[in-house]
């Protein structure tokens, strides 16, 4: 974990919260995000709970502006703040500050067990030599498959390159590392290989109100030719990704969500990071919360935030 100094002036969120990430490179961002908030909560001291919420709402934007992903960011955010002040009525600040830190470091540990608890739900979903396609790298599939493979299952996966970056290369290689059998494909060909495969898992960068994803570009495409084929399309989440956004569209989503930081004074000649899968093309979420069919996640939404 980095180093982080004493006095309050010091502390620098952004370069917390990247240096967090540069040391564990399986590290969401949104955990990231909460671990940093949780470092700004046990080192600095607040007047008021107005101040700490005011602190926390500037140090998640000081984190949107990173070149990051902001879905994980501002999500995670709102679900640690909402957390550790419910009931705090009629204490005394430091009192508060101390239920606070515990509360912080509960929602911490769940959420740090979260991929292993999804991990194990989708085993069932794996059989002996079936035939799977994802998309791009998500390290929550990975451990998943991992985890398959693991307890003996024999299949194969297909990996897309998931566009800019190619970072379904990498998802490969980490694939072949555990011995499994697995195939780097074209983003183009994603209809070729779906009549051949016997479903989609993918990973989310945000899951919606309406039960739909914010994932890499190119997962809506999926979407479309795995309800076209019939072939059930499966999404696999942690529950801190779980966003107050309702998106009808994909030009109802904000080009901050779509767009790096630096590309946002002009979008037009830019390629999108992400795109929104709507509901109708997801068959079920694997969750920290449960196994959920879409229609269920608004829900799951009004649980998390009451």
């Amino acid at each position: 974990m980095p180093q982080v100094t004493k006095t309050n002036e010091e502390f620098d969120v952004v370069k917390y919260f990247l240096q967090l990430l540069d040391d564990d490179k399986d590290m969401s961002s949104g955990i990231a995000a909460i671990k940093t908030l949780l470092m700004i909560l046990e080192k600095k001291q607040f007047g008021t709970i107005h101040i700490l919420h005011t602190t926390m709402r500037e140090a998640v934007a000081a984190m949107r502006n990173t070149d990051l992903s902001i879905a994980a960011i501002v999500s995670a955010g709102e679900l640690f703040c909402r957390f550790i002040t419910l009931s705090l009525d009629d204490k005394h600040m430091e009192e508060c500050r101390q239920i606070m830190l515990n509360r912080g470091k509960i929602f911490l540990t769940k959420l740090l067990n979260s991929r292993q608890v999804i991990s194990q739900q989708a085993q069932r979903f794996i059989s002996d030599g079936c035939r799977i396609l994802t998309h791009s790298r998500s390290r929550v599939v990975l451990q998943a498959l991992i985890a398959a493979s693991q307890n003996k299952k024999t299949f194969h996966v297909f990996v897309t390159q998931g566009g800019i970056g190619s970072p379904g290369e990498e998802m490969v290689q980490e694939l072949q590392a555990a011995d499994i059998d697995c195939t780097l494909i074209l983003d183009a060909a994603t209809g070729y290989v779906m009549e051949s495969v016997d479903f989609v898992m993918v990973g989310a960068e945000a899951v919606v109100e309406s039960g739909g994803i914010i994932n890499r570009i190119g997962s809506y495409t999926m979407g479309l030719c795995a309800r076209e084929m019939k072939k059930p399309f499966y999404v696999l989440s942690e529950s801190f990704k779980f966003s107050r956004l309702y998106p009808l569209n994909q030009r109802d989503l904000s080009n901050e969500y779509k767009y790096s930081r630096k590309h946002l004074n002009d979008v037009s000649k830019v390629h999108p990071l992400v795109d929104y899968t709507p509901p109708a093309y997801i068959t079920l979420l694997f969750t920290d919360l449960g196994i959920l069919t879409p229609s269920a996640v608004s829900d799951e939404l009004i649980k998390l935030y009451m």
